[in-house]
């Protein structure tokens, strides 16, 4: 079956059997291997994209369900040769390590900071509860988007 979505602002078809999941066809079709599978059952937020804005994961989604709809993955969230704010923050901050969890956490802020433009440490510690990083700790990981909201509060939005 062909199914047509748009994905990191760019309208795509692919044809995919009905049973194949979309973080197979982000890796295995497009290319796209920003997204990661860890867990494969939705445990630990590897595999988070933005699905019309929301974080969704990728490995509980049929790619059937993309159909028509807007898509980012990590490769798709900087502009113009730009980092996102969010991006920007997590390497200011050093909230990365081996970076396998990198990609899923800083789309799960994006979506964070779209319905919340300046939490708490608290929230932010709720909305990234679902990706897990087996190396940082989480503290460098709040404290830049916690920065990064400020400065899109500021103005730098995107």
């Amino acid at each position: 079956m062909n199914i047509s979505f748009h994905l990191n602002g760019r309208p795509v078809t692919v044809r995919v059997p009905s049973g194949k999941r979309v973080v197979d066809v982000l890796r295995q079709d497009l290319n796209l291997t920003g997204t990661k599978e860890a867990c494969g059952s939705g445990e630990c937020g590897a595999c988070t994209i933005l699905v019309e804005g929301r974080a969704r994961l990728s490995c509980l989604m049929l790619a059937v369900q993309l159909k028509e709809r807007h898509v980012v993955t990590i490769e798709g969230l900087a502009s113009g040769g730009l980092l996102h704010p969010v991006q920007e923050a997590f390497v200011e901050y050093g909230a990365v390590q081996c970076g396998f969890c990198t990609p899923g956490m800083i789309l799960a802020a994006v979506d964070l900071l779209k319905r919340n433009p300046l939490p708490s440490g608290e929230e932010i510690r709720e909305a990234v509860s679902g990706n897990l990083c087996r190396c940082t700790g989480y503290a460098r990981i709040v404290d830049a988007i916690l920065a990064a909201s400020r400065r899109m509060a500021r103005g730098k939005k995107r």
